[in-house]
């Protein structure tokens, strides 16, 4: 066939091409070179093991061209244009995005409001007298941990990934203190509202979720220790 596609005489000339005049006529052995579906033939030397044939006797076989550019040499074969351009550059790793994404704001603000709302009812709940129970805290417990769940899918960013684990451990902070309490009514023990308010669990709660509100206000990360 004699269409010859580029990759195969780059490969041809990678291994064919040098210019004779800079090696040595010592122990060369003449041969000829035919390359298969072209006219004519070219001949070939060997140096030392090595074949070598010359570029103006290939381009012509091959049907191409040479030009000069500067200290430069172009051999153009056939498929392959002269000034081909080359392969752009893979565009650069963008660095990691900072900051709160849209969406992860979004659900980590629910997610706080709907933790806020959990403490006010059981903070509630205690001041009236009244025992803290599993069936009513259960549908705002199930609420607090559907919001988590959204919120760790949102998280992009490297602010995102690293507040949602504050987040996660004020969820955790939240869902101990009701657990606390739960128990404490199953046992008919009475908590009074100083105890509440002044148990260390609770005092973190607040803490953290003031801490967390600092950051959504300011739109990036900042762990001050509040919610460890």
């Amino acid at each position: 066939m004699r269409a010859t596609s580029f990759g195969r005489w780059l490969l041809l000339g990678t291994f064919l091409i040098a210019p004779l005049l800079s090696l040595s006529q010592a122990g060369q052995q003449k041969q000829t070179l035919i390359v298969s579906g072209q006219p004519g033939e070219m001949e070939l030397v060997q140096i030392e093991g090595r074949s070598y044939v010359g570029v103006l006797a290939l381009a012509q076989n091959a049907n191409g061209s040479i030009s000069f550019r500067g200290n430069q040499t172009v051999l153009t074969l056939p498929n392959c244009p002269p000034n081909a351009a080359a392969p752009a550059p893979a565009p650069a790793a963008q660095p990691p995005a900072s900051g709160f994404s849209k969406d992860f704001l979004k659900a980590g603000i629910e997610e706080m409001a709907v933790i806020r709302e959990w403490r006010s009812a059981v903070v509630s709940s205690i001041q009236r007298g009244l025992p803290v129970t599993d069936e009513w805290v259960a549908g705002l417990r199930a609420s607090a941990a559907q919001n988590l769940r959204l919120a760790s899918i949102a998280a992009n960013t490297d602010d995102d990934r690293s507040t949602l684990q504050l987040v996660t451990n004020e969820y955790n902070f939240m869902k101990q203190l009701s657990d606390q309490l739960v128990a404490s009514g199953n046992s008919m023990t009475v908590v009074s509202p100083d105890d509440l308010a002044n148990d260390p669990l609770n005092q973190k709660i607040v803490s953290c979720g003031r801490s967390l509100g600092a950051m959504a206000a300011n739109g990036r990360f900042s762990d001050d220790g509040s919610c460890q």
